[in-house]
């Protein structure tokens, strides 16, 4: 019996994603993804100053878009040869620690734990036994107490709060847009751990807004702070209250300190303690055995990759003893492909194109009206389909753990076994069993969630490095933070190209530019759900969602949708898509299809 399965548009996620899969035989056999939306940002920065693009690029998301303003100085800068000062250097890094801080709590409690966490059961939990729970689920390290917020009466409250809150908005509310899953089968948590979960959603909305103002302190405002060529535009001056004194810096340092102790007191141990409940999941969702890391947090200048905090190089077959390197440059390494996608290229649509010479014309061939399936067998996705010689790679948090574990990271090792230690621990009490976890099971749809929240401590560690080497830099009497010295587009070469290769949350985020005539001639942008989410490429080879949901067990479901739509989005969510970056601009008159089906072929 096969069973052919819709689910357009993927929720809670970033952008317009239509997810199809083919089951057979009790599990996914097949898959395709599609970005619904169409691209055109690269079209629209064309023939402007390049000091200027970053504030065009930024706006292609409205979750990641500091780090697009990021990535866009950092290409201009390097076609340019500007060297920025090192403060310049070290703000930069720590509005990229809080962006990828910031993001991934986002995703694990706003975005993704409703896939796992039952919020009606959590209504009926026994206050209690939530926090008799809770104060099991402390941080990895002796060096953090559990979470204070963890009494009966805390807990109780919570229940009460929200049962008020869906009584006077049924309909209307944060959770209502989940209710086609609520009580499913597939749901394992105890009450008591769903209200943990919960709890702790709510926590993580006022914590992620406290967050934001590091953004504005250095960039002047959130979501869109403001970059420069050649540095940041924020003075330091100890005596100045308009500019970064002591006063905001002593304030910076209080929040780095405050996002350190709740990504290991509550986010790490959350995403540990709630997938040890579902072991199962620790061994589908892997997909592609390939990842790469472009690495960031330069503590030099971003030629100097060796001072990167965190690794860039790539993991070939999950071999983690080696790292293999990745050259930005080479013609024949990174290319796109459109053979699958609603694009062409001038050299024909079966040929791969480097970005540094990449090209953006649109070329719709799908269907005009309502449409029930795309399926492989011709174009459909408006992203492209990069590749690295030809290999099909996984990036993000994942991926950052796979290279830096292999590139022998002290810290990254260290606090990977920790966790898989934990994961380990947990996972075979709460299911009274051996639940068989191993290195391996760091390469799946469970292993992803908790790699991300790896990343976040790793994160805020990078960010307290990159402080202390600030404020030792400023201390030092270095208060620059703006080199002009090539400002002036009289200083600058005719014809020149530049690229910057950057970790994004959801992985490596690379940036093409091309300046001609002090104009911008072309621009191309490599994203993270460009890789993970892009269609098949000539040789018929997945992408990361595609090739991560082949496998996924859905016996039993077949006559269910909300069952089989969560088996799907459990791994798709794990990658935390964000399609408005890799496709750039919504088409307000292309048509959406809002229905989740299932056919018996």
């Amino acid at each position: 019996m096969e069973y052919k399965v819709v689910v357009d548009p993927v929720t809670r996620i970033e952008g317009h994603l239509r997810m199809e899969a083919v089951a057979r035989d009790g599990k996914i056999v097949d898959a395709v993804s599609t970005g619904t939306m169409v691209r055109g940002i690269e079209i629209i920065v064309k023939d402007r100053d390049p000091r200027d693009v970053w504030a065009f690029v930024m706006r292609v998301c409205g979750v990641c878009t500091s780090m697009h303003g990021l990535s866009s100085v950092r290409s201009v800068e390097n076609a340019l040869g500007i060297d920025i000062p090192f403060n310049a250097q070290m703000v930069r890094n720590i509005m990229l620690g809080t962006l990828n801080t910031r993001d991934h709590l986002v995703h694990f409690y706003q975005l993704s734990a409703l896939d796992w966490v039952d919020i009606v059961s959590a209504l009926s939990a026994d206050p209690k036994e939530a926090s008799d729970i809770a104060r099991t689920i402390g941080p990895l390290s002796a060096s953090y107490t559990p979470w204070g917020e963890n009494s009966p009466g805390y807990f109780a409250d919570v229940q009460r709060k929200v049962k008020r809150f869906l009584e006077v908005n049924p309909d209307n509310n944060l959770f209502s847009t989940n209710r086609w899953c609520w009580g499913s089968k597939l749901y394992k948590l105890p009450p008591a751990v769903n209200l943990i979960g919960l709890a702790h959603y709510l926590q993580a909305l006022d914590f992620q807004r406290e967050m934001c103002k590091i953004q504005t302190i250095f960039g002047g405002k959130n979501p869109h702070p403001n970059y420069l060529v050649g540095g940041m535009a924020c003075a330091i001056n100890m005596q100045d209250p308009n500019a970064i004194n002591m006063d905001r810096l002593d304030f910076v340092n209080r929040k780095i300190e405050d996002i350190t102790e709740f990504v290991n007191r509550v986010y790490l141990p959350d995403a540990i303690a709630i997938l040890s409940f579902y072991p199962e999941w620790a061994r589908v969702g892997g997909g592609l055995r390939n990842y790469l890391s472009y690495g960031d947090y330069p503590m030099g200048q971003m030629n100097e990759t060796d001072s990167y905090l965190s690794k860039r190089g790539i993991v070939m077959n999950r071999d983690i003893t080696k790292v293999e390197e990745f050259d930005p440059t080479a013609l024949d390494g990174l290319q796109e492909f459109v053979n699958n996608s609603w694009y062409k290229y001038s050299v024909g649509k079966d040929k791969g194109l480097h970005p540094s010479v990449g090209e953006t014309i649109l070329d719709y061939t799908g269907p005009t009206e309502k449409y029930d399936w795309l399926g492989p067998d011709q174009p459909y996705s408006w992203i492209k389909t990069p590749r690295y010689k030809g290999q099909p790679m996984e990036v993000g948090p994942l991926a950052r753990l796979a290279v830096n574990y292999a590139a022998k990271d002290a810290g990254l090792v260290e606090l990977a076994d920790a966790s898989l230690a934990r994961w380990q621990e947990m996972a075979n009490k709460f299911n009274n069993q051996d639940c068989g976890l191993t290195f391996d099971s760091w390469f799946s749809t469970a292993g992803r969630m908790i790699a991300r929240a790896v990343d976040a401590v790793r994160a805020a560690d990078f960010m307290r490095t990159s402080y202390d080497a600030l404020i030792n830099n400023i201390r030092g009497g270095d208060e620059s933070m703006f080199n002009s010295a090539k400002w002036e587009p009289s200083s600058w070469p005719r014809d020149c190209k530049g690229y910057s290769l950057n970790e994004a949350p959801r992985g490596a985020n690379a940036h093409y530019c091309h300046i001609n005539n002090r104009r911008i001639v072309n621009y191309q942008m490599v994203v993270p759900t460009t890789w993970n989410g892009s269609p098949r490429d000539p040789m018929g080879q997945r992408s990361s969602f595609e090739e991560s949901l082949i496998g996924t067990p859905v016996a039993g479901m077949e006559q269910n949708n909300a069952e089989m739509t969560l088996a799907i989005i459990r791994t798709i969510h794990s990658f935390d898509p964000c399609m408005a970056c890799a496709v750039h601009l919504y088409d307000e008159n292309g048509s959406v299809i809002h229905k989740i089906n299932v056919e018996n072929q």
